[in-house]
């Protein structure tokens, strides 16, 4: 019998956003490469009202989709994954939620804010200069990271769906936490997070998913589903 894998998707379903239709394709492609059972569950944000949802499964992707119908429930489900090991991926949406909540409830920034949805307290989440809508660009990947080690390489090229990204003038103080920055674009700003101290806890601003429209893996989905299986 296969080793079965349980992953939540937390995100609100929408059949015409490009993500939300490779994703199902990005599993399945990835549970034939390692040979186990995925069996995966979208979570919408508003059925998220407290973390005991989360309990019954191996790993938690918040996908794309911002901004969330119920923020509270993203940001639930991204405190949990963190706080108790459970391997995690954000993509696009999951990405900008994971830093902000990192910034509120790690670095004590509880004023932190995502500009897409509020414009006061520390806006940690800022329009990008210029936009990323069905965009992709060359990502560069830091040496001896978990991002790193699982694309085998230091380039990738991938696609995006956002107009939002990490303020510059918060990288500083964001890169004094144990949380790294893990890859930029080629003009330097951020398109990935991760944590070394967790089993598996990467974001990324791009959609890596997309691979599964051409028939091929995502690295990091493989990854995400090979630390849950270990």
């Amino acid at each position: 019998m296969k080793p079965q894998v349980r992953i939540a998707l937390v995100g609100d379903y929408r059949p015409e956003a490009v993500a939300h239709q490779a994703i199902p394709t990005a599993l399945t492609l990835a549970a034939s490469h390692l040979d186990v059972d995925v069996q995966s569950r979208w979570l919408p944000t508003e059925t998220i009202t407290d973390s005991a949802v989360l309990q019954e499964y191996d790993a938690i992707w918040v996908v794309p989709g911002s901004p969330y119908r119920h923020d509270d429930g993203a940001f639930t489900a991204i405190r949990y994954a963190r706080e108790h090991d459970v391997p995690f991926l954000g993509s696009c949406g999951g990405f900008q939620y994971a830093v902000v909540e990192y910034a509120r409830n790690v670095m004590g920034w509880h004023d932190a804010t995502h500009a897409e949805t509020d414009s006061t307290g520390r806006q940690v989440i800022t329009p990008l200069s210029c936009s990323l809508v069905e965009k992709t660009g060359t990502v560069l990947l830091q040496p001896n990271t978990r991002i790193a080690q699982a694309y085998g390489g230091l380039e990738t090229h991938e696609g995006y769906h956002c107009n939002f990204g990490v303020n510059p003038d918060f990288v500083s103080q964001l890169q004094q936490f144990p949380l790294i920055v893990s890859a930029h674009d080629s003009e330097g700003d951020v398109r990935a997070i991760e944590l070394p101290t967790h089993r598996f806890y990467a974001a990324t601003l791009f959609q890596s998913e997309r691979a599964a429209l051409r028939n091929a893996l995502s690295p990091l989905v493989v990854e995400l589903i090979a630390t849950a299986r270990r």
